[in-house]
């Protein structure tokens, strides 16, 4: 091959070999932008555990302006308190999670945060499905989950755990309360009536009922007594005249 058709071919796979390289940058670069956890204490059953999150810009015109987050099953959003974050940032608890934003980041800089959770669930692993917003309006989706070993193009940030420690439990709120045992009606004491005018007028007709009652029955006695005493005098002086 002459000279000049070996320079021309060198030059047509130099341009195709640039152009293919280009093509395949072009659909990795937004692949390679993605969302990652990690965990000081990264163990099941764990307390007070600090996660860090990174999202990582893929907009060369927007940067960030809100996170939004769904926690995986056993942690509660009232669980979750807020540690480092971009300045003015605000967390906001939802129904299933969270959601991180306030002044937006400047075009190609990550968003770094961290929260604490009060405990990290009993799983090998956990995945905290993330929706970016830039400021300009546009949303990615790193929601995607593992599914028969296949690669997701936008996995949710995932977090293996180590088996849980020995002796390790679930934490609860505090049994204290519900461990006491309730006064049955039986054991009760019995409740006084509230001292309403009602109450104090049926009082008083009770305490008259009670009164009138004695007297009567003073009365009563007295009569018999007063009634033997005269049969006891007639009947002495009857034996007294017939003696």
């Amino acid at each position: 091959m002459p000279a000049y058709h070996r320079a021309l071919f060198a030059r047509r796979v130099a341009i195709s070999g640039a152009a293919a390289l280009t093509a395949v940058l072009a659909v990795a670069g937004p692949a390679a932008a993605h969302a990652e956890v990690e965990a000081d204490t990264p163990q099941a059953l764990a307390e007070n555990v600090t996660l860090s999150f990174v999202s990582e810009a893929e907009s060369a015109k927007a940067g960030f302006a809100e996170l939004r987050v769904v926690l995986p099953e056993g942690i509660a959003p009232t669980d979750v308190t807020l540690g480092k974050s971009p300045k003015g940032w605000k967390l906001k608890a939802t129904d299933d999670g969270y959601t991180l934003g306030g002044p937006a980041l400047k075009a190609g800089v990550d968003a770094e945060y961290s929260i604490k959770v009060r405990q990290l669930p009993d799983a090998k692993e956990i995945a905290f499905k993330t929706v970016e917003t830039y400021s300009d309006g546009e949303v990615s989706r790193w929601i995607e989950l593992p599914h028969d070993g296949a690669e997701s193009e936008q996995p949710a940030p995932l977090l293996e755990l180590k088996a849980a420690a020995p002796g390790a439990t679930p934490v609860g709120a505090d049994p204290t309360a519900s461990e006491e045992p309730s006064a049955s009606p039986s054991s009760a004491a019995p409740t006084t009536p509230a001292a309403t005018p009602a109450n104090a007028d049926k009082a008083a007709d009770e305490d008259d009922g009670s009164s009138t009652g004695a007297v009567v029955g003073g009365v009563v006695v007295a009569l018999l007594v007063l009634g033997g005493s005269a049969w006891w005098l007639v009947k002495r002086r009857s034996s007294a005249t017939d003696s």
